[in-house]
Formats: structure tokens, C-alpha cells, sequence
């Protein structure tokens, strides 16, 4: 940041324009927050001009003290849509012309740009550094009659050679730990709400069943219709059963009563692979294992459910309504033999193919 000067923000007949843009910050290395806001950037193949919004002072930056740029990637986990670019600096000559900051903390400035930048920008601006025009055809700075006071900034932290690279790298690492870490509290604070948020879901789900009738015509009925089918509300647990055979009770009852309605959507069958996927999106974060699914399952048929498992002989196993049993399916097929291609289409929605 010590390397900006005041400067006149009028271009020299020897420079050239590379771009202009709106909406700029301008960041001292790592720092959270902008030393310079809302300001318009005039890149050229001698400097980088910088005028702030509301502000008669121009700054610039001779590209002379460019090393080289270097575009940031975006790390994941914030919420900025900004672009940013970082300018690695050589050190400050002797006896350059005053600018806002005496002593920077840092080698290295970001530029955000909130309205973005052409893509080409970044190269436009390296092929400058590789012209260095400034050299054959020099220009001279402008002193202005009266500049503002500097800005006081901590001290010097250098970002050059391997170790300022290494020590770089270090310090995202340990950033990208923290917002990891973070990220697990909240998952965990989450967690930890679990029960009162299926309360809650519960509640609004029962208040709209009051209401069915008056919100028919709503425009909102399809998000309230969702809110309905959220999954289960109060899924069994074998912290809320006495033993392990009431828990596969009420598990199996569960079950049955959860997949009732989508089994009989898709034609009265399904696998158990896709039940026990359905159930376990159903529970949220109450996850059943595949060893209490089965066990659940294989009670079915003697608690008298409407849903019981059925194993073939091939080893598949389903799940099924218990009107699909084998003597159902027998006396149904029967009594289709005698109906007649299209009714027999029309009853059971299939397409009967003829030699």
C-alpha cells in the first residue's frame, strides 16, 4: 500500500488505456477490511490510476513495482461474488513522491471489483508489465497542491520468496480449518435442534390440515402440500421403546403406515433397497440400519399390516400391499382371460401386444 503516490488522474499523451472500472477496492494484503471504497480504476501501460468516489485526489500505482498478478480464487465458503485480483509488489524506492500510506504491513495489495472485469483484463494488465512501456517512453508525476492525510496501517509483513509463500499457504490452510470447524458446529447445532425442528414441522403441518378447505384456491397450496409431505414427524427410536421387540413393532407400523401410499403409486410393489432409501429420507437425522429395516419388515405379516415383505426365489426382496398376495394375483389373472383386449387395456393400464 506504501507504494500508491498522489498523482493527477488525467492521463499523459504517451500513455495507454488498457481498461476503466467502476466500483473498486482496494485492500492492504490480507486485511478484512477495504482502505479504499467505491472508487474508479483506470488501468494504463504506465500506471494504475485510482480516484475514490467523492474524492479530487487521484492515486496511482506504477506499474514499475508490479512483479507480476495474480487472480484469487474464491474459497468456498463465503458469500462474496466480488472479483479480486492481487498485485505483488517490489519494494518502495527511494525518494518517491507522497501517498496516502507511509509504511504498508504488507507487499501485496487486493482489488476487488464488485461489477467484475472483462476476462482479458488480467492479461491485458501482465502483457503491459512484460511491454514495460514506462521505460522508453517515460512519464512525469504531477505534485498536487495539497494532499490528505496518511493513512496509518500496522507493520511490515513481507510476501516474497519461499518462505512469505509458505507462511501464505499456512495461513489458508489454517483458514480453511476454521471455516471447516465452523461449518461442524453449526452442523452439530443442528443436530442438537433436531427434535424441537420436527415439533415445529409438526405443528405447522397439523395447522394446515385444519385448514385444508379455506386454502384450496391459494396460490401457495403446492409449498403448503410439501410442507405436508416432509417425512416422518416423530420416527421411531429405541430411546422411546421399552425393548428391542416393541421397537420392531412400532418400527414395522411405521413403516407400513410411511410407504402405504407411494407402494400403492407405483403399482403396489417395491424393493426393499428403495424402501429402506424412502424410510431413512423420511426420518432425517433418526437413520435406520439395514439390520433393523429387515427385521421390521419380516414382522409385517404377522402384525397384520397392510404392507408385508415378500422374498422370491431369486432372493429379491419387496415390499407389497397385502392385497397383492399370490391368491389375489391367481383369481385376478383368471377372471382377466375372459375380457377383451381393449377393456383389459383400459382396467389394468397396460398394452396388450397381439400376434
Amino acid at each position: 500500500m506504501d507504494r500508491l503516490e498522489y498523482d493527477d488522474p488525467i492521463l499523459h499523451p504517451k500513455e495507454d488505456e488498457i481498461a476503466k472500472l467502476r466500483n473498486v477496492k482496494i485492500y492492504d494484503g490480507d486485511a478484512k477490511s477495504a482502505t479504499f471504497e467505491n472508487g474508479e480504476l483506470i488501468a494504463t501501460s504506465h500506471r494504475l490510476v485510482y480516484v475514490q468516489s467523492g474524492s479530487s485526489h487521484g492515486l496511482s500505482l506504477r506499474l514499475h513495482y508490479l512483479v507480476y498478478v495474480e487472480e484469487e480464487k474464491s474459497s468456498g465458503f463465503g458469500f462474496s461474488r466480488s472479483k479480486k485480483l492481487l498485485l505483488h509488489l517490489s519494494e518502495p524506492l527511494p525518494g518517491k513522491p507522497p501517498g496516502p500510506v507511509d509504511r504498508s504491513s504488507c507487499s501485496f495489495i487486493r482489488l476487488s471489483f464488485k461489477d467484475g472485469y472483462d476476462s482479458s483484463f488480467p492479461n491485458n494488465l501482465s502483457a503491459a508489465l512484460q511491454k514495460k512501456k514506462w521505460e522508453t517512453a517515460p512519464i512525469t508525476s504531477t505534485s498536487l497542491p495539497e494532499a490528505p492525510p496518511l493513512v496509518q496501517l500496522p507493520g511490515r509483513q513481507l510476501r516474497a520468496g519461499i518462505v512469505g509463500i509458505e507462511r501464505q499457504i499456512q495461513a489458508k490452510h489454517k483458514a480453511t480449518d476454521d471455516s471447516i470447524s465452523l461449518a461442524f458446529e453449526d452442523l452439530n447445532k443442528l443436530m442438537s435442534m433436531a427434535k424441537d425442528m420436527v415439533l415445529l414441522s409438526k405443528s405447522i403441518s397439523d395447522k394446515i390440515k385444519e385448514k385444508q378447505g379455506e386454502i384450496s384456491d391459494d396460490e401457495t397450496v403446492q409449498f403448503k402440500s410439501y410442507l405436508l409431505s416432509l417425512g416422518i414427524d416423530d420416527p421411531v427410536t429405541r430411546d422411546n421403546s421399552r425393548s428391542e421387540s416393541q421397537y420392531h413393532q412400532n418400527l414395522a407400523r411405521q413403516i407400513s403406515s410411511a410407504l402405504q401410499d407411494q407402494i400403492k403409486e407405483i403399482g403396489g410393489m417395491m424393493t426393499l433397497p428403495e424402501a429402506y432409501c424412502r424410510v431413512n429420507r423420511a426420518r432425517g437425522l433418526e437413520l435406520l440400519s439395514p439390520e433393523d429395516m429387515l427385521k421390521a419388515c419380516q414382522i409385517m405379516a404377522s402384525l397384520g399390516l397392510p404392507v408385508t415383505l415378500k422374498v422370491f426365489d431369486s432372493g429379491v426382496k419387496v415390499l407389497h400391499l397385502s392385497t397383492h398376495n399370490d391368491q389375489n394375483i391367481i383369481k385376478t389373472t383368471a377372471e382377466a382371460v375372459s375380457i377383451l383386449e381393449n377393456k383389459l387395456k383400459n382396467n389394468f393400464s397396460i398394452c396388450v401386444a397381439l400376434d
